[in-house]
C-alpha cells in the first residue's frame, strides 16, 4: 500500500484524473452512443493506458528535475519527501516512456504521433539545456499546446481513424481553441502557490513577473474568453435543445469560476492551492459536459 501511495503521488492524481476524463470524453464525442461497441471499449482501454503512462513520464520527469524547488514548494511529493529515491524515480520515468510509446504504437499511428509530440514537449519543458519552464510564455504555450491542442486533436483523429466516427473540422477547431485557452489558464495559475521556491531558484513565472494579483486577473480574463466561445456558439444558432444545454452548463461553470476566483485569499497558501485544484475540477467538468452532450446526441 505504501508503494501504491508513493506511485500515486508521483503520478500526481489530479493529472491522472484529467487524462482519464479527457481520453474517455473524446471517445464519446467521436463515436457517440450509437457506435460504442466492444471494439471501441477495447481501443479506449489501450489508449488510456498509453496516455496514463505518458502522463507519468511528463510529471515524473518534472519532479526529477525540480527537487530543490519542490523541497520548498511541494515538500510532500515523493522524491522531495524521500519516499521515492531519484534512482527509482528515473526507472519509473524510463519505464513509463517505453510503455507509452509501445502502447501507442499498438493502438495506431495517430496516437503514436500524439504521444511522441507530447513527450517531446514535456522533455523540453523540464530538461536542460532547453528547460522551457524557465520562461513564462514558453512554459504556458507548451502546456496549452500539449494538454489543450495536441492531446484533444490527436485523440479525436485517433478514434475517428480507428473506429470510423465523424469528427468535423469545426469540432476539432472549437476543441483546440477552447482547451488551448484553458491550458493557458492552468499554466498561469499553476505557479500561484509556488512563488517562494520559484523566486529562490530564479524560475520566472507569471506570478513572479506580474505578482499574484495580476496573475490571478490575467488567468481570469483568459478563462472568461474561453467560456465565451461555447456560450457564443450556443447563442449563434445551434438547435434549441443543444443551445440551451451548452448555454446553461457553461454559464453555471463560468459563474462558479468567477465566484471562486473572487474568494481566493492570495495571502493564504491553502486558499491558493484550493483554488488551483478547483481549476482542475472545472477541467474535468468541461469534459463531463461534452461527454453528456455527445451521449444526448447519440440517442437523439
Amino acid at each position: 500500500m505504501r508503494a501504491l501511495r508513493t506511485l500515486a503521488g508521483f503520478a500526481r492524481p489530479h493529472t491522472v484524473i484529467a487524462t482519464t476524463v479527457q481520453v474517455l470524453a473524446i471517445l464519446l464525442i467521436v463515436v457517440e452512443r450509437r457506435a460504442f461497441t466492444p471494439e471501441a471499449a477495447a481501443l479506449a482501454g489501450v489508449t488510456l493506458a498509453a496516455c496514463l503512462a505518458l502522463n507519468l513520464y511528463v510529471v515524473g520527469l518534472n519532479q526529477l528535475t525540480d527537487v530543490p524547488i519542490d523541497l520548498i514548494n511541494k515538500p510532500w511529493l515523493p522524491i522531495a519527501s524521500g519516499a521515492l529515491s531519484p534512482r527509482d524515480g528515473r526507472l519509473l520515468v524510463a519505464a513509463a516512456a517505453v510503455a507509452a510509446l509501445a502502447l501507442a504504437a499498438l493502438a495506431g499511428p495517430h496516437l503514436l504521433l500524439t504521444v511522441a509530440l507530447i513527450m517531446l514537449i514535456g522533455s523540453a519543458y523540464s530538461l536542460p539545456p532547453v528547460r522551457l519552464k524557465r520562461w513564462p510564455a514558453a512554459a504556458a504555450l507548451s502546456i496549452a499546446a500539449a494538454r489543450g491542442v495536441i492531446a484533444n486533436v490527436g485523440l479525436g483523429l485517433h478514434y475517428a481513424g480507428r473506429l470510423g466516427g465523424e469528427l468535423p473540422a469545426a469540432t476539432l477547431a472549437v476543441l483546440g481553441l477552447f482547451f488551448f485557452g484553458f491550458g493557458l489558464a492552468i499554466a498561469i495559475y499553476k505557479d500561484l502557490p509556488d512563488d517562494a521556491g520559484d523566486r529562490l531558484h530564479q524560475i520566472e513565472t507569471f506570478t513572479t513577473r506580474l505578482g499574484p494579483r495580476r496573475a490571478l486577473g490575467l488567468g481570469r480574463a483568459v478563462l472568461s474568453v474561453c467560456y465565451a466561445l461555447p456560450i457564443g456558439l450556443a447563442m449563434a444558432g445551434l438547435p434549441g435543445r443543444d443551445a440551451l444545454f451548452l448555454l446553461v452548463s457553461h454559464g453555471l461553470i463560468v459563474a462558479a469560476f468567477w465566484l471562486a476566483s473572487a474568494r481566493v485569499d492570495l495571502a493564504r497558501q491553502r486558499s491558493i492551492s484550493a483554488f488551483y485544484m478547483f481549476l482542475w475540477a472545472l477541467f474535468y467538468a468541461e469534459f463531463a459536459v461534452l461527454g453528456v452532450y455527445a451521449l444526448s446526441r447519440g440517442v437523439a
